[in-house]
């Protein structure tokens, strides 16, 4: 069992767990998350299957990430929480050990005065032991591994928390619209394309979020695995669809509208006569005798979209392919279908606003516990009548200084006889 101990708690183990957290988190950000399987089965065509079946496309909610981040918790608190009692008990112990130690440099009585003085000028803590005193500084040092693994901790479990805790709701926004959140907050869409100019899948989003209290980040595009982060916000681009677009107007009063279509529905001004909107189709196929084939999917832009309409006009129904530019009158109403409309799917993740006070928290705890770790040795100063001997973590350093110090002061065996 102790073997199992000591192996839990070693600097070994805890930096082979950062090292998988690393490889998986490199892989979680070159693998998009969070996409259907049609989605990795296209873009992934040879590795989907392999994807899937080890939750690559899921990576931080797997099991062995899960356990990875937990094994490593485990090393942290056996190597920070656990070790904070001998720790403090080996910091109290100090100097009645360094008390105990021989007299290794002989000064002059006036030496002795001088290194006192040095001593209390650079501000070290004096004890009386027995017949000599113990002069002390940073002996808080002692405590910066201790600090150095706590932060680690806190940073993995403030970042488990804002992985796991935050709320994620999907939108749909059509662009150059807007979706509002239950705060206010206001997240404008003022482009989306499939394809950039080159014709390369881009399915990027330019957005805007602006916060309940009026504060508005940089106007950006966002694209798969590059979201949009803004107060306790942040926004990706998770899907995208294709809608239809349809201009309405009335001969008898000369008014327009402008309808986007997603669904089957029915646009009429009497209920009776008027269009059924069925579907849009984003291709299809012409044989020599004109006959036409639609095409139900394809990746990407709609190269040569269809609409599936049926006119109702007094009481009469007729089926109707219509294409983009084309127009269509039913009584007094005309009805143009324009190009169709590429519009956006949004995450939105909202992190609680106490986890980016923690996660700032837990970066200031451990940069402080780094420097107290290098910069803060604990140094220890035993001085006597006859001398003095330097004890810590780096006594030779202290005595290398305090020699070229006080070196004039040194009595030597042949001084003495």
């Amino acid at each position: 069992m102790k073997k199992v101990l000591n192996f839990l708690r070693s600097m070994r183990f805890g930096l082979t767990l950062l090292a998988l957290i690393g490889i998986f988190s490199v892989i979680g950000t070159v693998i998009p998350q969070g996409n259907s399987l049609s989605w990795y089965a296209e873009n992934y065509p040879s590795a989907h299957g392999l994807i899937m079946s080890l939750k690559l496309n899921d990576i931080f909610s797997s099991w062995y990430f899960l356990a990875i981040l937990v094994l490593l918790c485990v090393n942290l608190i056996f190597c920070s929480l656990l070790r904070i009692r001998s720790v403090t008990k080996a910091a109290g112990d100090e100097s009645v050990r360094t008390a105990l130690l021989p007299v290794l440099i002989r000064l002059s009585p006036e030496g002795v005065k001088a290194l006192e003085d040095h001593l209390e000028a650079i501000h070290c803590k004096a004890e009386k032991m027995a017949e000599c005193k113990v002069y002390s500084k940073n002996r808080f040092g002692r405590y910066g591994s201790f600090i150095t693994h706590l932060s680690i901790l806190l940073v993995i479990l403030t970042g488990a928390t804002a992985l796991y805790l935050p709320q994620v709701k999907d939108y749909t926004c059509y662009p150059g619209s807007s979706v509002v959140l239950e705060d206010g907050t206001r997240i404008e869409v003022f482009d989306f394309h499939i394809e950039d100019l080159s014709g390369r899948l881009d399915y990027s989003s330019n957005i805007r979020i602006t916060l309940s209290d009026g504060r508005s980040s940089e106007q950006r595009d966002i694209k798969v695995n590059y979201p949009l982060a803004f107060g306790r916000y942040k926004v990706y681009q998770q899907t995208y669809g294709t809608a239809g677009s349809v201009t309405v107007t009335n001969l008898d009063n000369g008014g327009s509208d402008d309808m986007i279509l997603d669904e089957k529905s029915f646009l009429s001004l009497d209920g009776v006569s008027g269009l059924w909107y069925l579907a849009l189709y984003p291709d299809y196929l012409e044989d020599p005798s004109g006959n036409i084939t639609l095409v139900s999917s394809v990746t990407g832009h709609f190269a040569n979209p269809v609409y599936e309409v049926i006119s109702v006009s007094d009481g009469v129904y007729a089926p109707v392919l219509a294409f983009p530019g084309e127009e269509l009158q039913i009584n007094s109403l005309v009805f143009r279908f324009n190009e169709p409309v590429e519009y956006p799917g949004l995450r939105v993740k909202e992190t609680p606003p106490f986890i980016n006070t923690m996660l700032i928290f837990s970066f200031v705890l451990m940069t402080a516990g780094l420097y107290v770790t290098f910069f803060c040795e604990p140094v220890f100063i035993k001085v006597s009548p006859e001398g003095y001997t330097a004890a810590g973590p780096k006594p030779e350093k202290m005595r290398m200084d305090l020699a070229d110090r006080f070196g004039g002061f040194e009595i030597n065996e042949k001084e003495e006889s």
